[in-house]
């Protein structure tokens, strides 16, 4: 009797669902200074399930080329409906005086194509916390750099 009971409660953390995929859209630099540097992350999750995927945050790395752009945690809940996608933004505060020169070579060309690299966990479940692992590479043109 208890191994069946115990078999019936395993079910309920292996539905099968596919593991959602998150993605780095875009670097939104804000303001700048010398010594700090505001941006906001645009992420998009998509949800390749048949029920609502509850996002309760990520844990960050994001790297441009060689430098690390930032790190960190932000908790922000959200729901994404089934078979779908859902966008939301991280704002973050940094010092890259360290890496400018290396900075200012990514950026020459405001159409080149620069290579990121975003890891980290999204933090999903309603009741039962449930985190995927999120390794990512791609690229973001640099005019995404230039304020507005």
């Amino acid at each position: 009797m208890m191994v069946l009971t115990l078999s019936g409660c395993a079910s309920w953390f292996g539905s099968g669902d596919k593991d959602p995929q998150v993605q780095l859209v875009r670097v939104e630099l804000v303001k700048a200074k010398v010594l700090e540097q505001r941006f906001k992350l645009h992420f998009r999750v998509d949800n390749p399930n048949d029920s609502t995927l509850t996002v309760r945050g990520i844990r960050y790395a994001v790297y441009l080329g060689p430098i690390k752009l930032s790190e960190g945690e932000y908790s922000h809940w959200f729901s994404v409906k089934p078979n779908s996608h859902a966008q939301f933004v991280v704002p973050i505060r940094t010092n890259l005086w360290p890496h400018v020169r290396s900075l200012v070579k990514l950026l020459e060309t405001p159409e080149q194509a620069i290579p990121y690299r975003l890891e980290g966990t999204l933090e999903t479940g309603l009741f039962f916390g449930y985190d995927v692992h999120v390794m990512r590479k791609g690229e973001i043109i640099a005019a995404d750099f230039i304020p507005e």
